[in-house]
C-alpha cells in the first residue's frame, strides 16, 4: 500500500480512529469541513469508485453500514452526506477509495 490511507491502514501513520475491522477503517478528517467530518476506508487497495468490481459490492454494502452506525452515534442520522470523488475531474487526490461522512450543520451542495 502506497497511499496515505495505506499508510494509515497498516499504522505508520497515526490518525484517530472511529471505527475498525478486517475490511474497513473509518478516522477522523484532520481538515474537517463540518462538526461531523469522517472517513471511511476500505483496507482492500481499490483506486477508485471505477475498479470497484462485482467480488467488491459486499464490501460496499459494509461500508454503508458502517455509515449509519457512525451516523447514528454522531447524531446526524437525519441529515447528512456520503461522498465519494471518482478521479481526478471529479477531486480525487488520493487514489485509494474512501468515502466522507460529513454532517452536523446544514449541508448545501
Amino acid at each position: 500500500m502506497t497511499t496515505v490511507f495505506g499508510l494509515i491502514i497498516q499504522g505508520k501513520i497515526p490518525s484517530t480512529k472511529v471505527f475498525e475491522n478486517e475490511r474497513i477503517l473509518a478516522i477522523e478528517d484532520i481538515h474537517p469541513v463540518a462538526p461531523v467530518h469522517i472517513l471511511i476506508i476500505p483496507k482492500k487497495e481499490i483506486p477508485d469508485l471505477q475498479s470497484v468490481g462485482p467480488e467488491d459490492l459486499p464490501l460496499m454494502g459494509e461500508i454503508v453500514q458502517v455509515a449509519q452506525k457512525i451516523a447514528q452515534e454522531r447524531g446526524v442520522e437525519g441529515g447528512y452526506c456520503l461522498l465519494t470523488n471518482n478521479g481526478a475531474g471529479a477531486g480525487q487526490t488520493i487514489f485509494h477509495l474512501h468515502f466522507h461522512l460529513i454532517g452536523g450543520k446544514v449541508l448545501h451542495h
